[in-house]
């Protein structure tokens, strides 16, 4: 696998799963620019600053990528401690407009890589409600929608990683086949990053603990990275519209 050459734009590039993502990329070969809000504490080849939750600095910041772009990774993310509101705009309506915007600099073989959760593995349930929002074009309809179909709080960090999984299946052919641009997900289970400590606060030990039964360990985040790497390169040409979790089984073990 190789990312000679292309040029792969990354958010969240601060801490966490975006930097080891931005590490592994660049040393195979990838020129990576970095998105976030948090200046960089790693080497990269650009680097941009913006607050991914407002269309006008996402716009701005689109504005300084270079004109051709041959991979996005969209990891950026804020846990379901912080303001709901925060959630919906970073997680998704923010994620999906910097998409939007990115993809008309993205030739054919192009792909873009959004990073969901196994928390999002309800989304069937939903399934309704999040179409109906994905049909909603726009950030702007977008939060228009969810002011009218108002997200519990304690619940909106699973709810906006359940709608991502569903607007990245049913947009993903779409531009495959009119662009030759793929889109995946991939979704991690619990994984040592700064903000590990929000997801137990957010869940409650009850649940943590639970879940601690089925796993082994949290994961870290080199062992996400070559996946959302390998996405991005050609040797995932033909993988399109997937949802693929990085979560040591935990996902098998709700069956």
């Amino acid at each position: 696998m190789s990312l000679l050459g292309k040029t792969i734009v990354i958010t969240g590039t601060s801490s966490g799963i975006g930097a080891e993502v931005a590490k592994l990329a660049r040393f195979q070969g990838a020129k990576v620019i970095g998105v976030d809000r948090n200046d960089p504490s790693l080497t990269l080849d650009g680097f941009v600053k913006a607050d991914l939750s407002s269309v006008a600095a996402i716009d701005a910041a689109v504005a300084q990528l270079p004109a051709q772009v041959d991979a996005l990774c969209n990891v950026a993310g804020v846990p379901g401690t912080a303001d709901g509101d925060l959630v919906a705009r970073v997680n998704y309506l923010g994620l999906r407009h910097l998409s939007e915007q990115v993809l008309p600099r993205m030739a054919h073989g192009a792909s873009i890589v959004n990073v969901s959760s196994i928390l999002g593995y309800e989304w069937p349930q939903r399934l309704a409600e999040h179409k109906a929002l994905a049909s909603a074009q726009g950030f702007e309809a977008g939060a228009q929608w969810l002011q009218e179909h108002p997200v519990a709080h304690e619940t909106c960090y699973q709810y906006f990683k359940e709608a991502l999984i569903v607007w990245s299946t049913t947009q993903s052919q779409k531009w495959f086949l009119e662009k030759g641009v793929r889109m995946n997900c991939v979704a991690p289970g619990p994984v040592f990053t700064p903000i590990l400590g929000d997801f137990v606060q957010m869940l409650g030990q009850e649940r943590v603990q639970a879940d601690a039964k089925r796993m082994l360990r949290p994961g870290f985040a080199d062992e996400i990275a070559p996946v959302i790497t390998w996405l991005c390169s050609d040797a995932a040409r033909w993988v399109s519209g997937a949802n693929i979790p990085v979560d040591g089984g935990i996902a098998s073990t709700y069956l």
